[in-house]
């Protein structure tokens, strides 16, 4: 497969990605409080998640997520899936993504449909190692698998992905160095068609969660050819200009920012405090895009107003 968002951005200033999936799961009164977070829709609501991925791409989405981030075959198991269950979970999550892809496509007018030509992405969630902790570590990095080990992890849902047909994987918020270089070699080694953006997990501006120099690491994966591009997700929206200044001196793939909506997380309790006195993307965005970002979305606790906020401006 070739680069896709090479190929989109070609005449394009920049591609939206979508925001969060559990925050409008909850808003359809899906629970989420579980180890599986969001993904324990693929088993109760899967309507409830096509009809979300279906509302960012009528807001303006480029590029659709799967709800894969927290779902790997290991949890599901643990849970009390067998395997062949937990394996249909993955590729279910695929297919629901595909199916609100196709419904609004289809909806589209011949006129409309000019405007959003080549059709939408499915990008493959592959989230870290911590996600799978459920404890935290996604903002801490502070865990030590071999590279054997993490591939081993990765592996299972990395297939499962892409026989049900990503058009990409989105390595995200990747906060350990060693785990990033263990993906990125899994996906030469096994997967030499595909792609895959990367984006990290950071403390701050300079620093990835592990304790990695963000410049140093950006740098280090900059000539893997099969990362269409390179960033950091799930971040306070204060960080992203200054870390887009630091990425692009040492990159030239596209450069990627999805950051947090300004909310509060407490990773010890698992809960969001409102932060009235964020910024909007809005007010953000013109600043990133002209720093030089070519693919925006939202993380967490972001909406479909989010992105149509950043649809309005790219195009």
């Amino acid at each position: 497969m070739g680069d896709l968002i090479a190929a989109d951005l070609k005449n394009r200033k920049g591609l939206v990605i979508d925001g969060a999936m559990a925050t409008e799961l909850e808003k359809r009164g899906v629970d989420t409080g579980s180890d599986l977070w969001s993904a324990a829709a693929l088993i109760d609501h899967p309507q409830a998640i096509v009809d979300v991925h279906k509302h960012y791409f009528e807001n303006g989405a480029d590029v659709a997520t799967t709800n894969t981030y927290q779902a790997n075959v290991s949890k599901f198991m643990e849970l009390g899936r067998t395997r062949a269950e937990s394996e249909s979970l993955i590729v279910k999550a695929v297919h629901l993504a595909q199916i609100a892809r196709d419904e609004y496509f289809d909806s589209l007018t011949d006129e409309q449909r000019k405007h959003r030509v080549p059709r939408p992405l499915i990008a493959g969630s592959v989230g870290p190692y911590g996600a799978y902790l459920a404890d935290g570590s996604e903002y801490r990095g502070d865990y030590d698998l071999t590279e054997t080990e993490y591939q081993d992890f990765h592996y299972a849902r990395m297939k499962l992905l892409d026989q049900a047909g990503v058009d990409l994987f989105a390595f995200e918020t990747q906060p350990n160095f060693d785990e990033a270089n263990a993906l990125v070699d899994l996906l030469m080694e096994k997967f030499p068609q595909q792609h895959a953006w990367l984006s990290f997990s950071v403390k701050d501006e300079d620093t990835l969660c592990d304790g990695t120099s963000l410049a140093e690491a950006i740098k280090y994966f900059n000539g893997a050819e099969q990362v269409s591009a390179i960033g950091v997700n799930c971040t306070t929206l204060e960080n992203i200009q200054e870390i887009i200044r630091n990425v692009k001196q040492v990159t030239d793939k596209p450069i990627i920012v999805y950051p947090n909506n300004g909310d509060i997380y407490d990773p010890e309790t698992k809960t969001w405090h409102a932060n009235s006195q964020a910024d909007t993307f809005k007010d953000l965005v013109p600043t990133w895009l002209a720093e030089g970002a070519q693919l925006v979305g939202g993380c967490c606790r972001t909406t479909p107003k989010d992105i149509k906020e950043i649809s309005d401006f790219i195009n």
